[in-house]
């Protein structure tokens, strides 16, 4: 069975957000997919991962380059799964794969500011929850702490 964890995005944008949920799954050791819906947003996080902080970077690419299969974190617009990765974040709207149980976990960030966002991520905890994975959903406190809600 596939976890799946809701990211309820309100007091800081995925920018912030998604370079230390990276960091910490590499820690663990796991292979990464990012997928987002738009060539811009891909290209937009390509840039950011390099440069979001001066203390670190995150190893990675997209899966336009020759060697996708080599990255511990590869961008993508893909269903596919170019690195073999075992961990799986679902931005801008990115549905949850055909193939969501081959993953130990999928991690889907969105916008709670947004309604739509917000509409289409309560679509998928139903979708998730109907095919029998074990989803989590996270808020962030006035802190910037995730605390688990359900």
């Amino acid at each position: 069975m596939t976890d799946v964890l809701f990211y309820h995005l309100q007091r800081q944008p995925l920018e912030a957000v998604l370079p230390t949920l990276l960091q910490k799954s590499l820690e663990r050791g796991w292979r990464i997919a990012v997928q987002a819906t738009s060539a811009e947003r891909v290209s937009a996080l390509d840039d950011h991962l390099w440069t979001f902080s001066e203390e670190s970077f995150l190893p990675h690419g997209t899966d336009r380059e020759p060697d996708a299969a080599d990255q511990p974190v590869v961008l993508t617009l893909s269903e596919a799964n170019p690195n073999g990765s075992t961990i799986r974040f679902l931005v801008e709207g990115a549905a949850v794969p055909p193939d969501a149980a081959s993953y130990e976990r999928l991690v889907l960030l969105f916008d709670g500011n947004d309604p739509d966002a917000l509409a289409f991520a309560r679509d998928q905890w139903r979708a998730v929850k109907a095919a029998g994975h074990a989803a989590t959903y996270w808020q962030q406190d006035a802190q910037g702490r995730w605390q688990k809600k359900a």
